[in-house]
């Protein structure tokens, strides 16, 4: 059977439409003799006739085991310099309490980037030294509430930010540590918007001014400067642009050590993971020694001490122990002009819609940054022949494509569950109302067991909040 034109370059056809790429999902995913996917040792047609779809399901054991293994390909890349490295984990990817408690049991810090994620992780019972504040425009009351409760770091993203938290520092009598987010200049391979240390936009200081900006942080009397930071964007599959911002960044840390200490440099995260099958992301262990050895090799070359690395990866680690499961309701097949296409051939092709119970307003991240995701029937297997499938969401948006290409088997139909792995970062937390549809539930899995760690919302808790209804429904 030869491969849909309408397919892109990257998507080969499949000798098994079933069949579960082990890159994309859940370490252990597998099938059960009645075909239905299973992670965490549960069947996810069993998840949903409980719960309902859309489902988010996080494998908790996978994701546990992931924050393990960065924190430890780390920890031996700097061992091996005498080094050594704290990891954050980048809540922003997906942040619960349950979530933050998995982190720290792991041996991570917790990264956070507003004042509701500082809220969640206190929630949590995370030690606040343990917590790291980010933000582009952090208020005066975020600033204030995480300095009285005791983080162990702020990261300064721009000049007026220094006095404003030195004031809190002063105000609750405290030595508050900071770090100062650089723009380092380096263009990251990624999606314009995931790009975060380009010179035209909005985070960090450029590095011509950090100098000037560390002395006024070491004058403060209030601030304890750590060290510079670093974050040149998300989803990167190569190693190359996290290299280069290093070496950029040595070279200013040890000008810095003449004024005093700086213990630490913080290269942030953003390191990519296999949303479809072509995907080939490096090895975490392969990053940490490339990153590591780079480092300790301008260290060498500038004759400083190693300083202590600070990571923040989130996506890495929580994005693969995620999957979403939908329901289709229906399908229809389109035919396509290819004379309209760039496929290179005439003629016409099919290419099916499968629509399902959810959408953009469960994961955004294909409207936003055109996002490429697969998808597999998660409760059955089927013989048939593979065609290339669209899975569209319910949202009045033309945009709102959850899956833009892949292969299912052909009878796929109505009333199928189907999954969308990798979906663990990025998805709750951009969740929204779009139409009135309710955010979905969490439910976590693991050795066999499911259980719901944030539940979906209802009709009645949107109109809740409007007030103009006298008496929400109950």
């Amino acid at each position: 059977m030869p491969a849909n034109p309408l397919a892109p370059d990257w998507l080969s056809l499949p000798a098994d439409a079933d069949a579960l790429a082990p890159a994309l999902w859940p370490s252990g995913a597998q099938r059960d003799d009645r075909g239905a996917i299973v992670i965490g040792g549960v069947s996810t047609a069993e998840l949903a006739r409980e719960h309902g779809t859309p489902l988010y399901v996080v494998d908790e054991g996978d994701a546990r085991a992931r924050a393990a293994r960065v924190r430890t390909a780390f920890s031996a890349a700097t061992a091996e310099h005498d080094g050594a490295a704290t990891v954050y984990y980048a809540s922003k990817a997906l942040l619960t309490t349950e979530v933050a408690r998995w982190m720290i049991d792991e041996g991570l810090n917790l990264d956070v980037a507003s004042g509701g994620e500082l809220a969640v992780a206190l929630a949590a019972g995370v030690d606040p030294t343990r917590i790291g504040l980010h933000g582009n425009n952090k208020s005066e009351a975020e600033i204030d509430r995480a300095v009285s409760v005791g983080v162990g770091a702020i990261v300064l993203d721009s000049l007026l930010e220094i006095e404003r938290v030195a004031a809190a520092a002063r105000r609750h009598g405290r030595d508050q540590a900071v770090r100062l987010r650089i723009n380092s200049g380096v263009h990251a391979h990624t999606h314009e918007y995931l790009a975060t240390a380009r010179e035209d936009q909005k985070f960090g200081i450029p590095l011509a001014e950090a100098a000037d900006a560390v002395a006024a942080i070491r004058a403060s009397g209030s601030l304890r400067f750590l060290g510079l930071h670093s974050h040149i964007g998300s989803q990167i599959l190569v190693v190359d642009g996290f290299l280069e911002a290093a070496r950029r960044l040595l070279r200013v840390h040890a000008e810095l050590l003449g004024g005093g200490d700086v213990p630490e440099l913080n290269l942030g995260g953003g390191f990519g993971i296999a949303y479809v099958a072509s995907d080939e992301p490096p090895a975490i262990e392969s990053i940490a020694t490339a990153l590591v050895d780079a480092v300790a090799a301008v260290c060498r070359e500038l004759g400083i001490p190693m300083p202590r690395l600070a990571l923040e990866p989130g996506r890495s680690i929580i994005g693969p122990a995620g999957i979403t499961l939908y329901t289709v309701g229906t399908v229809k097949d389109v035919v396509v002009s290819l004379d309209d296409t760039e496929v290179g051939a005439t003629g016409t092709a099919v290419r099916r819609y499968a629509s399902i119970d959810g959408g953009m307003s469960d994961n955004a991240r294909p409207a936003l940054y055109g996002a490429d995701y697969s998808v597999r029937l998660a409760a059955r297997t089927s013989s048939a022949e593979p065609v290339l499938v669209r899975l569209a969401g319910k949202h009045c948006e033309s945009g709102d494509i959850v899956v833009q290409a892949d292969y299912l088997p052909g009878d796929v139909g109505p009333g199928d569950l189907v999954a969308v792995p990798a979906t663990g970062a990025y998805c709750f937390s951009l969740a929204s109302n779009y139409n009135y549809l309710a955010r979905p539930p969490i439910v976590a899995v693991r050795d066999g067991a499911a259980r719901l760690i944030v539940r979906g919302e209802t009709e009645a808790d949107l109109l809740r909040r409007d007030l103009g209804i006298e008496h929400p429904p109950q």
